[in-house]
């Protein structure tokens, strides 16, 4: 199939597509009033998190900070405890590094010029996108895993889809087929997450008796849809063994917080050391770097899964006979309620926790 026939392939179909979304379109907080700044914060948190996690997140973030001049100017502790549980932090400092400089530069309010949107930190050529189209109704495609594995079953398309060049193509394409499309722009690309998220499933067989482009996709008439899109294997994840540490003294519990620079920088943490300890191991270690030791009880194990690490942590709760000035020691209400404690250690946050 040449390149005039995968536009045309997908511009005869868009009308079935957004009937079809019209008439299935899941009520999402974020679609109740799509401005630029709700459509950013919301695709910013669905962005390696699931649409049901991010609903109560997203609301609670728009009740605080409704706008971009009180994004800009909320402290970073409080930015940090709102996003809590999100998982890559990162998204959250370039939210509010991109509402300074939207504040400083760009009179407050993000530009309906996709240029300018991709100049802004946090803000790559996806979301742009979706700014772009959903807000403003430019003839911006977002695209993402989703509308890749869309486009690649209906075109049937056999190149590798983590290919930069790939995505580049098939983004160009659609971009010709929405200026054939003018005012429908915003409908489009929602109609292709939403066939994406809801029907042309990943990781298992799609939907394709629900799905509007069935009888026009390439890969069910050919029997091939689950092997679309086509993907290099994944690097294994890096191992990492530490072991965690609940030091616990008059009460309190210790905190710290991490480099501003690496993995889960400027977050919170319980006291950790490397590798996995025996209780006599950790004992020493634990007296040596932190005081007085009165007692070590085992706590459970724990994963926590990063891109490309593997955490797998053994923990254990301390009473320790004085408090290290080195640390940050809070009540399990202050822990729960100031101290942005990173997700990977919600299984010992959640043991300080039951013990209010």
């Amino acid at each position: 199939m040449n390149r005039n026939e995968k536009t045309a392939l997908i511009r005869e179909n868009v009308p079935s597509l957004l009937y079809w979304y019209r008439a299935n379109a899941r009520v999402l907080p974020w679609r109740s009033d799509p401005t630029p700044y709700h459509v950013w914060i919301s695709e910013i948190m669905l962005q390696q998190t699931r649409v049901e996690a991010v609903k109560p997140y997203y609301l609670a973030f728009i009740g605080e900070l409704p706008d971009i001049p009180s994004l800009a100017a909320v402290d970073d502790g409080r930015l940090m405890k709102k996003w809590e549980g999100l998982g890559y932090y990162s998204r959250a400092r370039n939210l509010k590094k991109a509402a300074v400089a939207v504040t400083q530069t760009m009179g407050g309010s993000l530009p309906a010029d996709y240029e300018r949107l991709l100049s802004l930190p946090g803000i790559g050529e996806y979301t742009a996108g979706a700014i772009s189209s959903i807000a403003f109704g430019l003839p911006k495609p977002a695209v993402d895993g989703n509308v890749l594995r869309v486009l690649t079953r209906l075109l049937a398309d056999e190149r590798e889809v983590t290919d930069p060049a790939v995505k580049k193509d098939l983004t160009a394409l659609l971009e010709e087929v929405y200026l054939a499309f003018p005012g429908d722009s915003s409908a489009l690309t929602q109609s292709l997450m939403e066939l994406g998220a809801t029907v042309c499933l990943p990781n298992g067989v799609p939907k394709c008796e629900d799905c509007p482009w069935a009888d026009a996709c390439e890969a069910r008439k050919a029997g091939r849809a689950e092997e679309f899109p086509f993907k290099a294997p994944k690097k294994p994840r890096r191992i990492e063994e530490r072991t965690v540490l609940l030091l616990r003294h008059g009460g309190k519990y210790a905190v710290r917080k991490r480099p501003e620079r690496g993995l889960l920088a400027g977050l919170y943490e319980f006291p950790s050391l490397d590798g996995h300890l025996n209780e006599e191991e950790v004992r020493r270690a634990a007296g040596a770097a932190f005081g007085e030791i009165a007692s070590v009880t085992p706590l459970p194990d724990a994963i926590h899964i990063f891109t490309h690490v593997e955490w797998k942590m053994r923990g254990y709760l301390i009473d320790c006979g004085t408090a290290s000035a080195e640390l940050i020691w809070a009540t399990p209400e202050e822990i729960k309620n100031e101290y942005a404690v990173a997700s990977a250690f919600r299984t010992y946050k959640n043991t300080v926790l039951q013990g209010e």
